[in-house]
């Protein structure tokens, strides 16, 4: 099927036949959908050279070794990118019981970083009697030895407050059936 486009109404209509359009007619035809036609002509309008991002500038790789030009990021954004990269090796552990992570469980109740990228965790577990007891914590505080520029880790087990179900996320809870 064709589509006119008539260029005084600003409509498009479709046509059965094509016929020979001249360059003094306001309209042309074309094989092109409406929406189409109508969807290129709004972006067009609504594109200026104002609207036009920037294009972006990426510093050069840096080779091993060399010294980088990059300036360092301020200490309270370097210690909040390192919790991040802590959370995400603690959310690969995994309760053997429950198929949800120990960090989404709610099992760790405390993460805190020194100036000096000491990591304290407090944890703790489902239960004292949870078969994991005597292997999940030392998982925990290798996971987080792990992560890049962590130079120290102290773990702490602890049993008050008791954990309850009210400490899992809500993407736990769904997980779970809880919702």
């Amino acid at each position: 099927m064709f589509w006119k486009k008539n260029m005084e109404e600003r409509v498009v209509e479709p046509v059965d036949q094509v016929t020979s359009v001249s360059a003094e007619q306001p309209e042309s035809v074309l094989a092109a959908p409406p929406e189409e036609i109508l969807m290129e002509e709004t972006l067009m309008e609504e594109m200026s050279e104002e609207s036009i991002p920037a294009p972006l500038v990426r510093e050069p790789l840096v080779a091993p070794g060399e010294a980088s030009t990059r300036p360092e990021l301020p200490p309270s954004i370097q210690a909040a990118q390192l919790e991040g990269r802590i959370i995400e090796a603690i959310s690969t552990i995994f309760d053997p019981e429950i198929p949800v992570n120990i960090y989404e469980l709610g099992l760790i109740y405390d993460l805190s970083i020194t100036a000096d990228n000491c990591v304290r965790v407090e944890m703790t577990l489902t239960s004292p009697a949870c078969p994991v007891a005597g292997s999940l914590p030392g998982e925990v505080e290798q996971k987080v030895r792990e992560v890049d520029d962590v130079q120290d880790v102290a773990l702490e087990l602890v049993w008050d407050p008791p954990w309850t179900p009210d400490r899992m996320s809500e993407a736990a809870r769904l997980e779970l059936g809880f919702m």
